[in-house]
């Protein structure tokens, strides 16, 4: 019998996340700080309007590129949060989620042999998805002296005449790191110059603490090569409603557009008008939740500090990155242990790339009591391990 499997698809490796995600699953009385998903419920504005959309009959496909009201919203959205103008119509396409964008922007920009330069440690897909569009990825190893923040210097080192996208994730999976203004000026210098263009994942645009987020779209040059992926799983609470946009130059969203219609046909139905309500009235529901993902990030930054436990401090998304490097274990063997011997699951760095090993990624997307339970038992693993040296 022939090989029924391609060859591509063997090679890529699952997800290093579920992986502590099914096994905590079937484990009692387990703690999971390993899913990025907010404990919050949808705030209810939301959901009575997929609710009433789903009374009223509104169950048929909708436009392929997603609902016209919906992308006009969008727009505004767009021009009070980040400053950048886009037409409803011609620069907008709704899609499953944030990484359906990912992936079709990817495949409608890329021939074989194209690079794209993905910064890591980052999001999981970016790599993935590359070699599925016939890409070359090409990692840029982020470092935690400069806060996991992309350099000028990084960047330039590994542009070739082969480049063709640079992936900017931030605010960053999973280190919480951020772009400031005057840490995207040089890079938007040499995207411009090395004429590439850039896929700016700001899926965690609203959770930001201390400084707003500034998207690489805003600075001259950069909204025509720019494609912005965002959506409303993190900031609205809305992971199961699968819901995001692209917004970039017509001419690629065309191109995406072709792929969206042909394996998907459009997002859900109900998802789009519960999101038209969300953006039109849910700004202080996403300030409370941003206002109690701070909180938490404060507290673990405090705990970490007391244990001795080596930690930047994040300025985005709602994830931390200790360093575990002094107890001489990968962060595979950490993360495992610390499982097995204390039911906590976090996740092993090096799932977001081989430069996250000495790291675990912990998410306070949890309330406080799950956290505090956690860090405690953190602390009698820590505490065990430093005895044993």
């Amino acid at each position: 019998m022939r090989n029924p499997l391609s060859k591509k698809i063997v090679e890529i490796q699952p997800s290093g996340i579920r992986k502590f995600f099914d096994v905590v699953n079937e484990m009692k009385d387990a703690i999971s700080l390993g899913v990025g998903e907010p404990d919050f419920d949808t705030p209810w504005r939301i959901r009575e309007e997929g609710i009433y959309s789903l009374e009223r009959g509104r169950t048929f496909y909708t436009s392929n590129a997603g609902l016209l009201e919906l992308k006009e919203e969008i727009a505004k959205y767009l021009e009070r949060k980040i400053g950048v103008s886009y037409h409803p119509k011609e620069n907008i396409i709704v899609t499953v989620g944030g990484s359906e964008g990912i992936d079709i922007a990817l495949r409608a920009m890329l021939d074989p042999g194209d690079e794209v330069l993905i910064p890591q440690p980052s999001y999981v897909s970016y790599l993935p998805c590359t070699v599925l569009a016939d890409g070359i990825p090409v990692v840029i190893p982020l470092k935690e002296e400069n806060k996991f923040k992309l350099t000028k210097e990084e960047l330039e080192e590994k542009i070739t005449d082969k480049t063709k996208i640079l992936v900017l994730p931030f605010p960053n999976n999973p280190t919480g790191s951020i772009m400031t203004k005057e840490d995207l000026a040089p890079i938007a210098e040499l995207v411009v110059k090395h004429d590439l263009f850039v896929i700016s994942d700001e899926i965690y645009s609203e959770l930001t603490y201390g400084t707003d987020h500034v998207s690489i779209a805003s600075f001259p040059g950069m909204k025509e090569r720019t494609i912005v992926i965002n959506g409303f799983s993190k900031g609205f609470a809305m992971t199961g409603w699968r819901l995001g946009y692209a917004c970039g130059p017509s001419v690629i969203i065309e191109q995406m557009l072709k792929i969206h219609q042909f394996a998907i046909m459009c997002a859900p139905t109900n998802s789009q008008y519960a999101a038209i309500e969300g953006l039109r009235n849910c700004e202080n529901e996403v300030q409370e939740m941003r206002r109690a993902y701070n909180q938490r990030r404060r507290f673990l930054i405090k705990e970490f500090e007391r244990m001795g436990l080596q930690c930047f401090e994040p300025e985005g998304a709602f994830y931390i990155f200790p360093c575990i490097k002094e107890f001489g274990m990968t962060s595979e063997e950490f993360a495992t242990r610390f499982l097995e011997q204390y039911k906590v699951a976090v996740v092993p760095g090096t799932a977001f790339g081989d430069c996250g090993e000495g790291f675990l990624r912990i998410s306070y997307a949890y309330s406080l009591e799950d956290l505090k339970t956690a860090l405690g038992r953190l602390e009698q693993f820590i505490d065990g391990l430093r005895k044993e040296k």
